[in-house]
């Protein structure tokens, strides 16, 4: 169930880079969850880039763009070091599509959002993260 989005102004980035980072985003979640890398698990993991007018979306004192990354995964899915990881590496990746260098990172936010046990549901039922987990491990052998 892990779905990242990117909000950004609008005209950043150029459709191919756009594309690439979606990709890139979603492959960087899965990556810090744990996840195996198999087609059910791919197919599970959504990525959405959203462009918001650039007067839209600023900060006081420039007009410099901002991103916000917002991370929504199961409910125990990541420990403090795998959340910490995925923030470092969803920034990276941002400012990599961006052509901005490391400097410019916080004009990145980051947010993850844990979905509690039981609010999350697919093909017409709900998912558990233990029944996430045993497909996963499933997938491993």
């Amino acid at each position: 169930m892990p779905f990242i989005q990117l909000t950004l102004p609008a005209g950043v980035l150029d459709e191919r880079a756009r594309r690439g980072l979606r990709d890139t985003l979603a492959a960087t979640l899965l990556h810090w969850e744990g996840a195996p890398d198999t087609a059910f698990f791919r197919a599970q993991a959504w990525a959405q880039i959203q462009e918001v007018p650039g007067n839209d979306f600023g900060a006081l004192g420039d007009d410099l763009p901002r991103f916000r990354v917002d991370v929504t995964v199961p409910e125990g899915a990541l420990s403090d070091r795998r959340r910490a990881g995925l923030v470092q590496q969803a920034t990276a990746d941002v400012l990599a599509a961006a052509g901005l260098p490391a400097d410019d990172a916080p004009r990145v936010w980051v947010l993850v959002r844990e979905q509690p046990e039981g609010t999350w549901g697919a093909a017409g039922t709900v998912i558990r993260f233990a029944d996430l987990k045993a497909a996963a491990a499933q997938q491993r052998a």
